[in-house]
């Protein structure tokens, strides 16, 4: 038997029901015996919403009111109702099981799953297997309208049936019209079996995922605004009704080993993507979720691995993990196995442990652990911050991609300075610089699509593209280096940006709106190396200490300038001319220097790069021929770096560290200069790029 089943929510009706988040206030449903071809009765039941503010297209569509379903039952109630009379009216049919039939996925995956999960009552099995009508239908009739084209409407057209919907209540002629589409289906001419219902997963499976696994581009989407505690069960609760494949949730982590709010998830195939796209700024708890195309590639950077540490540690399937952090470095097994004690047993014992090493064998004081079913979890999280040895741990829920990006080190594998950068030499600043002062003549764009380039800004200013300065939009990226949905642009006076504020705040670009606000040269310059701006005013960039560098060391200007880093960003097309070792002997005495190789630095939290619509900026940069290096070096008495193997980096120092306390460590051994330039002192712009809060750097 069939139940055919139909639903109305008080937003959006058609093809893009349920993407408003809003609730279900109409179903409608009748059993149908395909065998004898007998139907039951009809059935309407209004639902009660918590929001009972209709929309005007569900007003027109429904013609129902507020005042009518505020006397009707509550969704729990009325899916109790349900279940009762459709076993009744089974009962009369001689029938004992069913199976659910509605036109399109979107009632059940879109409206039913999500709500119940919200409302946190469970939803009896029944609607965890479906027929979707418009498949059938085009099963049936391979010549009719492709399946996300169909109606009930173009179906019943099709087969020449009536289509006078305003004969019937509204859901009453739906109902109807579905079952009269079964009866010409299971005609004799069509002899149409139902046989391969969908099928909605009853929970996540974790699993891990290989690095040389093909992940198809179209099933992956990115989730942006993640609450930062968000496991990969919250995740899927939030896709609720949609089949996430199996380990396809991958949370990300910042350059800290941090989660930072986004997670990537994959989805079994592209139907259910398109499904999950549908959710953009649905909510989970208060927050708003945005969710966006992403690729197979991003996904595997994130999910993959190859480690055969991990691939023993998650090859126990469906397990609940909890990342440990804080450890004792000396803590052992016995210690971790020991605090948590008989009432949080860890799978396979010793076997359910993994500790998190850094590449040369030093604990990292994180570990994670299996747990054989929720109830152990939580008695695991319930000793979150208690003590182990003289030190509180914090527990979390944790994924297997996560897993694979910590204990893979993918932000810990790298050293901030790998090898010893090539010697520096001096470089000519051209004659444009970034704008400072407090003349408003800048614009901000924020909420940038993640796709969006240089052209996609110019196209989306339009008119106002010939009023920006040479050299004056700035993209900014986050640590990663990808795009943060922001960008500076230099206009030529204050009222051409308050102009072009105007004219293009909540402007769409693509398919999202770009809030456009005037700014001055000096909130832009405070954003672009690492401070905020918002409706609070400026907030520093991080790490403000007192630069108590040697004054002869001039590697770090205090003035507003491009890291070294950006050059990464830069097309080889755009790059100055390279300079003659002469050129750069004749160099006018204010230089500012810079690595060659700044593929080696990175910035705490923003970076950013000049682009067009002509070339860079501020600094041109420059490979390091040998005979410039001693001329820049006479040039400008500067100290040259040593060769590679003399030097060290320091790091974890008291802040109040000088140079005194530095020699009397490294008291014993040769150092560089007589006169101390040799010790280096990173200085705020500096600290910003190497990401290192106390740190000296010694010759």
């Amino acid at each position: 038997s069939l139940v055919v089943l139909f639903g109305a929510t008080a937003g959006a009706y058609g093809a893009k029901l349920g993407s408003d988040e809003r609730e279900l206030i109409l179903l409608v449903w009748q059993v149908v015996d395909l065998h004898s071809k007998k139907v039951g009765t009809l059935h309407k039941s209004l639902v009660k919403a918590d929001n009972l503010d209709l929309s005007d297209q569900c007003r027109e569509v429904s013609g129902l009111t507020p005042e009518g379903l505020g006397k009707a039952e509550p969704l729990d109630r009325v899916l109790q109702q349900f279940s009762q009379l459709v076993s009744s009216d089974l009962k009369v049919l001689g029938r004992s099981s069913y199976t659910l039939c509605s036109d399109g996925q979107l009632l059940i995956r879109q409206v039913l799953h999500p709500e119940t999960s919200k409302k946190n009552f469970l939803l009896s099995d029944c609607f965890y297997s479906f027929y979707d009508l418009r498949k059938e239908f085009h099963t049936c009739y391979p010549s009719s309208a492709a399946v996300k084209d169909q109606t009930i409407k173009t179906m019943a057209e099709y087969l020449g049936l009536g289509t006078d919907e305003t004969e019937e209540d509204f859901g009453v002629w739906q109902v109807k019209t579905m079952v009269a589409i079964i009866f010409s289906m299971l005609s004799e001419s069509c002899n149409h079996i139902f046989t391969e219902p969908e099928t909605v997963k009853y929970k996540y499976e974790t699993g891990p995922c290989s690095k040389s696994e093909t992940v198809d581009s179209e099933t992956v989407i990115r989730a942006r605004g993640l609450p930062w505690q968000s496991s990969d069960q919250d995740i899927a609760r939030f896709f609720k009704g949609l089949n996430i494949a199996k380990g396809g949730v991958a949370l990300c982590l910042n350059a800290q080993g941090r989660r930072n709010g986004e997670a990537l998830v994959r989805f079994v195939n592209s139907e259910q993507r398109d499904l999950a796209l549908e959710r953009h700024k649905h909510h989970m708890g208060s927050r708003y979720i945005e969710v966006y195309k992403a690729t197979g590639e991003e996904f595997l950077k994130i999910a993959g691995g190859t480690s055969n540490e991990v691939a023993q540690f998650l090859s126990k399937e469906n397990q609940v993990i909890i990342r440990m952090r804080g450890l004792p470095f000396t803590a052992t097994q016995e210690d971790v196995l020991g605090f948590l004690g008989p009432e949080c047993p860890v799978t396979g014992g010793k076997e359910g442990l993994l500790f998190v090493k850094y590449p040369d064998g030093r604990p990292t004081g994180d570990a994670f652990v299996l747990f054989s079913c929720e109830e152990y979890a939580q008695n695991a999280l319930k000793k979150h911050k208690e003590i182990l040895g003289k030190r509180y741990i914090e527990l979390f829920r944790s994924t297997a991609a996560e897993v694979q990006q910590v204990v893979l080190n993918r932000y810990m594998s790298t050293p901030l300075i790998p090898t010893l950068p090539t010697p520096i030499i001096p470089v000519i600043p051209p004659p444009y610089t970034i704008a400072t002062g407090s003349i408003r003549d800048c614009v901000r764009l924020r909420g940038l699509p993640y796709t969006a380039g240089i052209d996609d800004i110019l196209e989306f200013m339009g008119d106002a593209t010939a009023d920006i300065k040479p050299h004056g939009v700035h993209m900014v990226l986050n640590q990663q280096g990808r795009p943060s949905g922001d960008a500076f642009i230099q206009m030529k006076s204050a009222d051409k940006a308050f102009m072009v504020a105007q004219k293009c705040h909540k402007k769409m670009m693509k398919d999202r709106y770009v809030e456009v606000f005037q700014c001055s040269g000096e909130e832009m310059n405070f954003v672009l190396m690492g401070g905020t701006l918002n409706r609070s005013g400026l907030s520093p960039p991080p790490c403000k200490l007192p630069c108590l560098s040697p004054p002869a060391y001039a590697a770090f200007q205090t003035a507003a300038v491009i890291p070294a880093e950006a050059a990464l960003y830069q097309p080889q097309a755009l790059l100055p001319t390279t300079r003659t070792p002469q050129a750069s002997a004749a160099a006018p005495p204010t230089v500012t220097y810079y690595p060659a190789q700044a593929a080696q630095l990175y910035m705490n939290y923003t970076a950013y790069y000049p682009s067009p619509p002509v070339s860079p900026t501020t600094v041109g940069y420059i490979a390091a021929p040998p005979g410039a290096v001693a001329a820049a070096a006479t040039a400008t008495h500067t100290p040259i770096l040593p060769q590679p193997g003399a030097l060290v980096r320091m790091q974890g120092l008291p802040y109040n560290t000088g140079m005194k306390e530095i020699l009397s460590f490294f008291q014993g051994y040769q150092y560089a200069p007589d006169d101390y330039t040799g010790l280096i002192q990173l200085s705020d712009q500096a600290r910003s790029v190497l990401q290192a809060p106390k740190e000296w750097v010694c010759l």
